[in-house]
């Protein structure tokens, strides 16, 4: 067992990851208090409106969608560490200006409108970043393990923040969870000063020269040529557009539905966040790229338990059935973000991964507003199981054309288990 934990949690030897994997808890449990009290202050201001939560969601995630590629270009051109203290910093600022709304009362829903834009900005230079530094600061063979540990570290958050949130809310109002936000968020920028930059892994990185020539069209066109990275992303951007909505359609689902207060719906967010730190734990032993096959298999998974979600009658059978989804949720994130990243070029990592944060999170601003006015016209709950079978039919097709493409045989094994294995080509 004390091996296995060791092997489990072998990126933390390193200081430059250690470092980099405090900061971001430490942030990341006030993010997601953060979010906690902003949906519920939106809900407050609007009147319980859906809608408005989507447009909120909408206004977080469209910077993503429209400066992502150009920060992946950021990131292959200049020094990562520095432009992740830059976008630490502009969040650490917008924090501290929306908690003095709060905390004052002169807070109006449009300014939480903006909030949320501005911190989209933050979020589309950071995120592409943040990934493909990685590898940077754990090399290539530790590179699997500490992105499994990074998807455990953000449920972890996951887990802590709506948690507390819920309580706070319920004890001191909004006010002071947007304030504990603000301070959590120095964290980051303090631990990036600390890393030693001698000992980060950049052997791999074309030199200077090459760097200063890197095009976003580059990026794309080498994604376009390789159908192992393609298929992920864009079964990915299905997924994240139609059902990786829960910011908004549990908070409309405890409300409006079960008619609970902010515990309850932290409890749903917890829950999920449960179930998706089992599935980020889950892919820490792993090794190698993850096969196409594993990709698609926790894709229908997520779709699937995603489904059952949206059809459950009962609040109790909601919050057992969040666990498999969170779980198949990150494990299918986590599997697809590994096979995109063990699979690409040094030099194209920064672009390569500022396309998979596109399709990751660029497909909110699309999907929210729609979730939204479905959640509000037909209910919270049709708005999730709707968005689970489109997930569903997405991940299917994937595999129906995977299949027909590698030309291998999906063959179902009864005993001692029944399960769905690949058989390949000649091996039958």
């Amino acid at each position: 067992m004390q091996a296995k934990l060791s092997t489990m949690f072998q990126s933390l030897r390193v200081r430059n990851y250690r470092l980099f994997a405090t900061g971001q808890l430490i942030k990341l449990i006030g993010v997601w208090m953060m979010f906690i009290a902003q949906d519920w202050l939106v809900l407050e201001l609007s009147d319980n409106s859906a809608t408005a939560l989507g447009v909120v969601t909408a206004l977080q995630f469209t910077p993503v969608l429209l400066l992502t590629l150009l920060s992946g270009r950021l990131a292959d051109r200049y020094d990562k560490r520095m432009l992740l203290f830059v976008a630490n910093a502009f969040w650490t600022v917008l924090a501290l200006g929306m908690s003095l709304l709060v905390v004052t009362g002169v807070v109006q829903l449009w300014h939480v409108f903006a909030f949320a834009a501005l911190l989209g900005v933050a979020n589309a230079v950071e995120t592409p970043v943040r990934q493909a530094f990685v590898s940077e600061l754990v090399g290539v063979p530790l590179l699997p393990n500490a992105l499994s540990l990074n998807a455990a570290v953000f449920n972890s958050a996951r887990i802590v923040g709506p948690a507390v949130a819920g309580l706070a809310i319920a004890a001191f109002d909004v006010g002071p969870v947007f304030m504990f936000t603000a301070l959590s968020s120095i964290a980051p920028l303090v631990n990036v000063v600390r890393m030693r930059p001698a000992e980060l892994h950049r052997k791999d990185l074309p030199p200077a020269g090459e760097r200063d020539q890197a095009r976003v069209i580059d990026g794309l066109r080498y994604v376009a040529r390789r159908p192992d990275l393609l298929l992920p992303m864009v079964v990915m951007s299905v997924i994240g557009m139609s059902l990786f909505n829960f910011q908004l359609t549990l908070a409309a689902l405890a409300k409006t539905v079960f008619q609970t207060g902010a515990a309850s719906f932290g409890l749903f967010s917890t829950a999920l966040a449960v179930g998706a730190l089992v599935g980020a734990l889950a892919g820490t032993g792993r090794r190698s790229r993850p096969s196409v096959w594993l990709v698609l298999g926790a894709a229908i998974g997520c779709a699937s338990f995603g489904t059952l979600v949206g059809l459950a009658p009962a609040y109790w059978m909601v919050v057992s059935l969040l666990l498999p989804t969170g779980f198949f949720m990150v494990f299918f994130a986590q599997a697809a973000n590994q096979r995109v990243q063990l699979g690409v070029d040094a030099s194209f990592r920064g672009r390569v991964m500022a396309l998979w944060v596109l399709v990751f999170l660029g497909t909110n601003p699309v999907g929210a507003p729609i979730i939204g006015w479905v959640a509000e016209r037909f209910g919270a709950g049709a708005s999730i199981w709707i968005g689970g079978l489109i997930s569903l039919a997405a991940a299917l097709l994937a595999l129906t054309w995977q299949l027909r493409r590698s030309g291998a045989r999906l063959r179902l094994r009864v005993l001692p288990m029944p399960r769905f294995y690949v058989v390949s080509p000649g091996a039958e």
